[in-house]
């Protein structure tokens, strides 16, 4: 069977595991979080898949200022918007959450201010694109910005949170839950769920990479 055929199919097997177990297990009493732990599933794979797919299109960025070909542009480009989407409804879920669990959807911490500086960094991105109309200089420009983008991003959400004591968002600062402190039960979802979200992010970005390709196609003919 051809790989992107199986890739896709485990995309789908394990994000319906996720959604299905992930809200009929039972879930350990834990003070404040309760039950809206379950969205652990579904946030915490949304920012990972967001952070894999940025990371993509910084590598595709790379690749284009060293060989300038189109394909990786096209790749970087792609990677981004949908990384950038998956990041908003890292926000949407995240304030869900919050809302939950802190009374309300934000708060001032610098996980949270990272997360929301990451995303309007990535949102300049596009407009970046959007306001060249040369191809090969917006490539060019877009790639640079791209790569100071990403640093950026890991400058925002994983730097700078490690370094505030006064963090209250989980695995950050003096909050004591981490990912590696977790109960087995949540392990056997969260862990299939975060391979689902990031196979699907995958799928998205081929996609509009293919559907890229055939407009390009149609363009040249005309």
């Amino acid at each position: 069977m051809n790989l992107k055929i199986i890739y896709k199919l485990l995309a789908i097997v394990l994000l319906t595991y996720a959604v299905v177990a992930g809200l009929l297990i039972k879930t350990p009493e834990l003070p404040v979080i309760y039950e809206s732990i379950r969205n652990l599933f579904y946030h915490v794979g949304m920012w990972f898949t967001m952070i894999f797919l940025f990371m993509v299109s910084f590598v595709n960025s790379i690749r284009y200022l060293r060989k300038f070909e189109t394909r990786f542009d096209m790749i970087a480009e792609q990677a981004a918007h949908v990384g950038l989407v998956f990041g908003l409804l890292g926000i949407l879920t995240g304030m869900l959450w919050a809302n939950a669990t802190w009374g309300a959807p934000w708060a001032k911490d610098p996980k949270l201010n990272g997360a929301a500086l990451s995303i309007l960094v990535y949102l300049a991105y596009m407009v970046l694109r959007s306001s060249v109309a040369d191809v090969e200089k917006r490539g060019r420009i877009a790639a640079v910005y791209n790569i100071f983008a990403f640093v950026l991003m890991v400058i925002f959400i994983g730097i700078l949170p490690r370094l505030s004591d006064n963090s209250i968002h989980p695995g950050q600062g003096g909050s004591p839950m981490t990912l590696a402190e977790l109960d087995n039960r949540l392990r056997m979802v969260f862990y299939p769920a975060l391979l689902g979200w990031i196979l699907l992010g995958v799928w998205i970005v081929e996609l509009r990479v293919r559907i890229k390709h055939l407009q390009l196609e149609m363009e040249n003919k005309d």
